[in-house]
């Protein structure tokens, strides 16, 4: 955590941080802030303290989730590396929520067939670096923010594709990395943007998508703008060669003993006016699916397995969700104008400088809150992968379905945390700078679980 010290304006503003990092990572239940004060039995009076934190100008969060990303990489001995590239997944989320008096909350439409089609709560876009764990690979999460509901102009152009590729940008690091996305993001914004930074863009297209040949002219040349595009081809039209595709062990995570079929083909990809590299590939169980590389130089069967790893930004989220508790927040806008229920964007190009302020500032809270989550959430995770062994020492429970060689769940890690604290606080708090500042918070009267394990 000390390494994040210098996105925070005071050594004051940073300690809540952490002590709210903290208090997501142990606390037994996901409850808003009161959770994190009931977790780290701090007095009541600093449920207050933590809520102008979350508000305070003095948590940078461009900085903070900068430093963050380059956290991770000095924390994770071996990030994921394809040709000589790290791998960063990005994706979508949307999280109901029904508050009149929260910004940035719209009707959404979901498309999975488990949920609601439309929900009222927030969209959120967000970024993880793959990396290796043991036998395994997780997505360690880098930074998330709700990109729509709010316009604050009406000169506002910013689609969600720029602001994924300012996302982008703060958490690189000034290195080149493979962005991997769904079709959504098979656009020219990401991929032109990613190329002008020397990065590289793998995705899915849709069954629609048409590419051309390089035409190459023939006879005396011409008047006018040379000729670029020679026949188009639809893409779908590649799994009519079936005959022709090559056969390969499948590379997709966790596939054992099932062989699939692909065919390469590098056509011009009209929207960035280059060549581009098109996989597609016929899987026996789940079907036929069309891919793709800006990359030219990137091998057929490393598309199919970085594409595959995809899905672990599902799983972050999952454990973001119903684990961590990163999105459980809940911070209203007294004076902010009810947001009807199905309502869309909201303009406040109308509004006073005052009122748009009091949005920016609500908004900040949020991000707050999400990027305290995101840090818990990759902490866990960095113990679970370099200290397995310490976290099951440290666990104190039982569980059946404890694997060897397979990093402990960010439930365990949390378990074994709570179970280390109060031998922490009561064994540091004379010399460590953060245990003493929760124990001189605590309440007293209300620490069964440290007397316990004392």
């Amino acid at each position: 955590m000390a390494q994040l010290r210098p996105a925070f304006s005071h050594a004051r503003a940073f300690m809540w941080f952490a002590v709210t990092v903290a208090g997501l990572t142990i606390r037994p239940e996901m409850l808003g802030v009161s959770s994190i004060v009931r977790a780290l039995k701090l007095r009541p009076c600093f449920y207050n303290a933590l809520l102008r934190n979350f508000h305070s100008n003095a948590v940078h969060i461009d900085e903070l989730s900068a430093l963050w990303a380059h956290a991770v990489l000095r924390l994770f001995p071996t990030p994921l590396h394809v040709n000589g590239r790290r791998v960063i997944v990005g994706d979508g989320i949307k999280i109901a929520k029904r508050g009149k008096k929260m910004p940035g909350v719209k009707l959404l439409h979901q498309q999975s067939e488990n949920k609601a089609e439309f929900v009222m709560g927030h969209s959120l876009q967000a970024v993880s670096l793959l990396v290796h764990a043991a036998q395994s690979v997780v997505a360690v999460p880098l930074a998330v923010r709700i990109h729509e509901g709010i316009v604050f102009s009406n000169r506002h152009k910013k689609t969600l594709l720029d602001k994924m590729l300012g996302l982008l940008e703060i958490v690189a690091a000034g290195e080149t990395f493979y962005f991997v996305g769904d079709a959504y993001y098979a656009a020219r914004t990401i991929a032109r943007g990613l190329l002008e930074v020397g990065s590289h863009l793998v995705t899915r297209v849709k069954s629609n998508a048409v590419a051309y040949t390089t035409y190459f002219p023939r006879g005396p040349k011409k008047r006018g703008r040379p000729r670029l595009y020679g026949e188009k081809i639809v893409l779908a039209s590649l799994f009519k060669n079936y005959a022709d595709m090559r056969q390969v062990a499948s590379p997709v995570y966790g596939e054992q003993n099932i062989v699939l079929r692909y065919l390469v083909s590098d056509l011009l990809w009209k929207p960035i006016g280059r060549v581009v590299r098109f996989v597609a590939v016929v899987h026996p169980t789940r079907g036929s699916c069309l891919l793709m590389s800006t990359d030219t130089t990137l091998d057929a069967v490393d598309i199919i397995r970085v594409y595959g790893l995809r899905f672990k930004i599902e799983f972050s989220f999952k454990q973001a969700v119903h684990r961590i508790g990163s999105f459980a927040y809940h911070f209203w806008m007294r004076n902010m104008t009810p947001q009807q229920h199905g309502g869309g964007n909201q303009y406040l190009h109308r509004k006073t400088l005052d009122y748009r302020q009091a949005v920016k500032r609500k908004l900040h809270a949020y991000h707050a809150f999400i990027q305290a989550g995101v840090i818990a959430q990759g902490l866990a995770q960095y113990l679970a992968v370099v200290f397995p062994k310490l976290i099951w020492c440290s666990f104190g429970s039982w569980l059946r379905t404890i694997r060897p060689g397979i990093p402990p769940s960010e439930f365990v890690v949390a378990e074994a945390l709570r179970q280390s604290l109060p031998h922490f606080l009561m064994s540091s708090f004379e010399h460590h700078a953060f245990a003493k500042f929760i124990t001189q918070r605590q309440d007293l009267e209300n620490l069964e679980m440290f007397r316990l394990a004392a």
